[in-house]
């Protein structure tokens, strides 16, 4: 049991929840009639303590028990000698080890013995702190309607700052939750070839293809037919026809808008199926062609499993493919659908599409994505193009800056080969022969202890609104946290690394700490690789 407890990850959740159970001790278990009076009530587990993250409190806290909880918990605040030895004695799979706690001012303060964090972490299986902690199973189908043709396939003339903006965030989603263990595929299929194809490839977007000659009027009856036997259909109407000229200038039928259109009522789809969180003026939809055609698309990539559906869309089309869920649903397709809904990309003084020349130069890959997927999707994102410095291709908030330091973590670890090839540094030895206590330097714990250990249970928050029926038609996804969490890391890493001269002079006393060092930052290294793997970038491995 022991050697298993050594090998599990460290978790902040883990170390919370046991930090709370001993709090409680046997409290919960006790029959009320055994509790007098003065027992007071226990507050929410997950609310009890605090991980600090800023430099200032982790000088001397790690996790923090309020003031304001302890006087809620124990009488006049104070910590009974029992409950204290039980904190003290914590032990458990995954609880980070404590050093010492101690009531202050500010509450219970626990220090982490950080020494044998260190340890456990980086000459350990590192791995393990790069990845989802538990795995998920199943199929998503993220469906990208700015990408579905309208008469014809968008181009990057065409396509609009807002709709390239849900692009990358379906990009970006499918990442994540490939990461997650996810079945991962996409709609529409663009045409092989195609301009747009060529623009998505630029940015690093490998959008799924098709024969630029593939129909699917075989799919586009089915789902023609399906509602017009659907129990949704509004009675009366009948589907009037007309032949006309399509793509290719092929004849095509198209229905009459006439008062035999087809119409669905939408609003007893949602209603009579349970469905919350969809707008109640839907109403009935007379059915359009380029509706059927996006609903066939979504069948054929469907046909073969059952699938969690992300849409993901612009605020002003969400309307439009809330419309198009129902009418999905109305159809007969049983999938779960959610709505994952970006604000505008406002651009002042300016009327731009996804390829303004003067920008597009300078924006790469990596600053397309973190200017468009830094912020909360839900929110606007504000490119002031005319204003110098409005577009963060420089300074420590965007793409440019992460993809740097993550080079300058390539750079040292060249630069240290180069050194043992020349005689100055020995190989690194195995992790179990270093003494981890010489990482001192607030900055390392900050690295450790902010970013490695809690990274994966990053990962498993981005996983945990799919396959949720509940909470209306919105996925709840925080898309722009790995951004976020990107930008944070290379501001502390830089900062450490502008201060700390890791490959010292070449002398035996010297070397247990850079080597230490070593292994901090190469768990880092691998740190960067797996969050822009979310992002499908490709770390840049040379300045």
């Amino acid at each position: 049991m022991e050697e298993t407890e050594e090998l599990s990850p460290l978790r902040v959740a883990s170390t919370v929840q046991a930090l709370s159970s001993a709090l409680r001790g046997n409290r919960e278990n006790a029959p009320a009639a055994n509790r007098g009076k003065g027992d007071r009530v226990f507050p929410d587990p997950e609310k009890l303590w605090f991980k600090e993250s800023s430099a200032k409190n982790l000088r001397n806290r790690d996790f923090l028990l309020p003031t304001t909880v302890l006087n809620t918990l124990y009488a006049d605040g104070q910590v009974p000698p029992a409950v204290m030895s039980r904190v003290l004695s914590l032990r458990g799979s995954g609880v980070l080890p404590v050093a010492g706690a101690e009531v202050m001012g500010e509450g219970l303060r626990l220090r982490v013995d950080r020494a044998a964090a260190f340890k456990a972490v980086l000459a350990g299986r590192t791995a393990d702190y790069l990845k989802p902690s538990s795995p998920k199973e199943g199929c998503v189908l993220i469906n990208c309607p700015a990408l579905h043709p309208k008469i014809y396939t968008p181009t990057p003339e065409t396509l609009t700052l807002g709709q390239l903006r849900t692009v990358l965030l379906a990009d970006h989603m499918g990442a994540l939750l490939r990461s997650q263990g996810f079945s991962v595929f996409y709609c529409p299929k663009l045409p092989k070839d195609g301009n747009i194809v060529a623009f998505l490839r630029a940015l690093g977007i490998d959008w799924p293809t098709a024969a630029a000659d593939l129909t699917y009027e075989e799919q586009e009856e089915q789902i023609l037919k399906a509602l017009e036997s659907s129990i949704y259909r509004e009675e009366g109407a009948d589907r009037g026809r007309k032949t006309c000229r399509g793509r290719g200038g092929k004849k095509v039928e198209e229905e009459e808008e006439n008062e035999g259109a087809l119409r669905i009522n939408l609003k007893r789809v949602f209603q009579e199926e349970g469905l919350l969180g969809y707008d109640p003026s839907l109403g009935t939809c007379t059915v359009q062609r380029d509706s059927i055609s996006q609903l066939a698309q979504l069948d054929l990539c469907t046909a073969d499993f059952t699938v969690t559906v992300l849409h993901v869309t612009s605020c002003q089309d969400e309307f439009r493919q809330q419309q198009m869920a129902m009418l999905w649903r109305a159809s007969g397709a049983p999938h779960a659908q959610k709505h994952v809904v970006c604000g505008p990309v406002k651009t002042p003084g300016s009327h731009l599409t996804a390829t303004w020349d003067d920008i597009i130069k300078v924006m790469t890959s990596a600053t397309v994505r973190f200017e468009l997927l830094s912020t909360v999707h839900t929110s606007p994102v504000t490119l002031d193009v005319q204003k110098e410095g409005a577009v963060s291709t420089k300074g420590p908030r965007g793409g440019v800056f992460v993809m740097y330091n993550c080079a300058r973590l390539h750079t040292l670890f060249d630069s240290y080969e180069r050194g043992v090839e020349k005689g100055l540094y020995p190989e690194i030895p195995e992790g179990s022969q270093l003494d981890f206590s010489a990482l001192k330097e607030e900055g390392e714990w900050l690295l450790l202890f902010n970013y490695l250990i809690p990274f994966s249970e990053l990962l498993d928050q981005s996983g945990q609104a799919i396959g949720y029926e509940g909470g209306g038609a919105r996925a709840n996804i925080k898309t722009e946290q790995i951004c976020k969490f990107l930008v944070s890391l290379s501001k502390d890493f830089s900062s450490y690394y502008n201060r700390v001269h890791v490959l010292g002079e070449p002398l035996p006393h010297l070397f247990n700490q850079m080597f230490c060092r070593l292994y901090l930052l190469r768990a880092l290294r691998e740190l960067y690789h797996s969050a822009l793997e979310t992002l499908n970038l490709p770390p840049i491995r040379q300045l």
